[in-house]
């Protein structure tokens, strides 16, 4: 049996269902006074009940549909102040990038229901653990990953997810706990069609590899705690969607679930960013000494290690390489702080992320079974160098800053390699739209906007 839709549907449930009273809570006070609150409790009704439909469905159609009611009700939420020019060109940009996902989507769907003859997901998932698929299961594959990148905000399309931050607060909390996520659940869902096409494999892996190493490094130039927190969702779908290219599905979820609960609570706390500011100021970082690092490869690659070989010692060694730098960067960081014991603090800090990462894996496992890893040996090595362009990325930022390259690497990070300025240009071109200017007299009035971003 493949991926138990079941299981994997009531984990989603729980997940839609505790993010979802955590965001109508704190509305109630966020939104106290506002005279078109109504409308938003209305929309993000829509949108709870709509993700909660398509998690439940086993039927194609009722799948797309409750996909397509999700983005319609978002959209709803993200043009709650339609007198900010950034939200509504947000709006609009993330609108048509919809459709467009839609449309790969619902040609998957027709290509899946004329080779089974059937509407079912699971059974459509279940051929496709015991039987290769043909062409049109190939082409199916590739269409359904096109759409989760897409859901994502990856690369090209990402631009949207850095400027709805004009929504309200809960309104981005909802988006990147929540709805950003459904790409990899749709992943996961079809996981075993996914693993049967090596084209489907190598685009998730190519593009959300490169939405990793943007993203994740254009966060670091970034001084609004909400637009670093949309490039750092950015990079997580990445990561994402790269486990589930790869077959780790147990990992998948897991990442879904812990990034849901992680960005829920990062940005209903956004508020307290400033009384962070100021603590930081008050008591400065200490910068990461360059002898530092020796010591925490380490004790990275001594953790992740045994954590491969207490978890069995199967499957690629990319997340592991991964895990490693991850947990040398950790400890190198929290050694440079002048604290007494450091370096024996952060190895201890970092050995307990080990150990909670490994049991939620096995965990995880359980939940999301039956599907064989078949990724190929050009997957781990991809994934192996993008760790380790974003490791040589981290270094250059963080001992290199006032180089020439450094400031010129900063620059072209700050800017996102311009590409969303290319998205955004050609999509006025396809679509113009007017944006609201808002004005000095009362009211607003509205500009047309033909292919140049304001």
């Amino acid at each position: 049996m493949g991926p138990s839709l079941n299981v994997v549907s009531v984990v989603m449930l729980i997940l839609i269902t505790f993010i979802g009273l955590v965001i109508v809570k704190y509305s109630q006070n966020y939104l106290q006074g506002e005279p078109r609150r109504y409308r938003y409790y209305a929309a993000l009704t829509g949108v709870l009940l709509s993700v909660a439909v398509t998690v439940t469905a086993d039927h194609l159609l009722v799948f797309l549909a409750g996909w397509v009611a999700i983005s319609f009700s978002l959209h709803a939420l993200l043009r709650f102040y339609p007198d900010r020019p950034r939200a509504a060109l947000a709006a609009h940009k993330k609108f048509l990038f919809a459709r467009l996902a839609e449309l790969f989507l619902l040609a998957a769907f027709l290509l899946l229901h004329h080779e089974h003859g059937t509407w079912q997901i699971s059974a459509i998932a279940q051929h496709y653990l015991d039987n290769d698929a043909s062409t049109a299961g190939q082409w199916a594959a590739v269409l359904i990953a096109m759409a989760a990148l897409i859901k994502c905000a990856q690369l090209p399309f990402h631009g949207w997810l850095m400027q709805v931050v004009e929504a309200p607060t809960p309104v981005s909390a909802l988006l990147h706990a929540g709805v950003v996520n459904m790409g990899g659940y749709l992943l996961i869902v079809f996981g075993p069609l996914l693993l049967q096409s090596t084209s489907a494999q190598a685009l998730v892996i190519a593009v959300a590899g490169a939405s990793v190493v943007l993203a994740a490094l254009s966060m670091a130039t970034r001084i609004s705690v909400k637009v670093r927190l949309a490039w750092s969702t950015c990079a997580q779908m990445g990561f994402m969607l790269i486990e589930c290219a790869m077959g780790l599905f147990e990992l998948a979820l897991l990442h879904l679930v812990a990034h849901s609960c992680y960005k829920a609570f990062a940005f209903l706390n956004s508020g307290s960013a400033v009384q962070a500011y100021r603590l930081t100021q008050m008591s400065p970082a200490a910068a990461v000494r360059a002898w530092v690092w020796f010591p925490a490869l380490l004790v990275g690659a001594g953790l992740a290690g045994a954590g491969a070989l207490a978890s069995g010692g199967q499957g690629p060694a990319g997340p592991w390489v991964l895990l490693g730098l991850a947990l040398a960067v950790l400890v190198a960081q929290r050694s440079s702080v002048a604290v007494k014991g450091g370096m024996l603090y952060a190895t201890f800090v970092a050995a307990l992320i080990a150990a909670l990462y490994v049991g939620q894996k096995v965990l995880f496992g359980h939940w999301v079974h039956g599907v064989p890893v078949a990724v190929g040996l050009w997957a781990d090595i991809a994934l192996i160098a993008l760790t380790a362009l974003l490791f040589a990325g981290h270094l250059l930022l963080v001992h290199g800053p006032d180089t020439p390259l450094g400031r010129n690497f900063q620059r072209w990070l700050f800017a996102g390699l311009y590409l969303d300025e290319w998205a955004t240009r050609i999509t006025l071109r396809v679509w113009p739209v007017q944006l609201p200017v808002p004005s000095r007299s009362r009211g607003t009035h509205f500009a047309r906007v033909e292919g140049v971003t304001p």
